[in-house]
């Protein structure tokens, strides 16, 4: 664990490739996507939070701090990061947060650590993780310093989450496949869910 940094599941896409609804609460392997998230995400940060709009209680049974996003308007994935950063900024402890996607059930065992050590937070560093050619920005280090400049990006009407990153200090971090498996493999059909199902059954994650 690393004892500086928070973490944050993203939750609050549309799932419209699934026909609705929250995609993370799917069953894969007799539980839902959200809790081999949480299982992989929450002894590698020092708190976790979950980023998610509509009605709480229906993760009520996963006990984590729900956080909506403060800015009107469904904004994308941004609007997450964002409302992490501003929950993290009232705990002076905490310099970064780390965020990570609620339909990605693979992801690196050691996400954080190598994400923090090449991050820091004194130069407004984003760190980026990465696979072969491909950049993850939901799976990326954003420190504390970054919710002003991130808050003032949305309300002037910026969307892209690489165009953020574009204009900031930016690293990338390589993570390698373990096993041929994708460590960035999301759950986006019911075919992708299938394909997961298949990669737990392998026991190759």
């Amino acid at each position: 664990m690393v004892q500086n940094i928070a973490g944050i599941i993203l939750a609050g896409g549309l799932s419209s490739r699934m026909g609705g609804g929250d995609k993370c609460l799917l069953e894969l392997s007799g539980k839902p996507i959200l809790r081999h998230v949480i299982e992989r995400i929450r002894p590698q940060v020092a708190m976790l939070g979950l980023s998610a709009n509509g009605d709480p209680n229906r993760f009520s049974q996963i006990g984590l701090p729900i956080l909506p996003d403060t800015i009107e308007g469904y904004v994308g994935p941004l609007a997450g990061v964002l409302a992490g950063l501003e929950w993290i900024e009232k705990q002076d402890s905490v310099r970064a947060l780390v965020t990570v996607a609620g339909d990605t059930p693979f992801f690196p065992r050691d996400l954080v650590s190598r994400l923090a050590l090449v991050a820091d937070p004194t130069e407004d560093t984003i760190a980026v993780a990465r696979a072969g050619e491909r950049d993850h920005p939901t799976f990326a280090l954003w420190p504390k310093a970054m919710a002003s400049p991130l808050r003032s990006y949305l309300l002037q009407g910026g969307r892209r989450v690489f165009g953020f990153i574009e204009a900031r200090s930016s690293v990338a971090v390589d993570f390698q496949s373990d096993g041929g498996t994708d460590p960035f493999f999301n759950i986006n059909t019911p075919e992708n869910l299938a394909e997961a199902e298949r990669i737990v059954g392998e026991g190759s994650v």
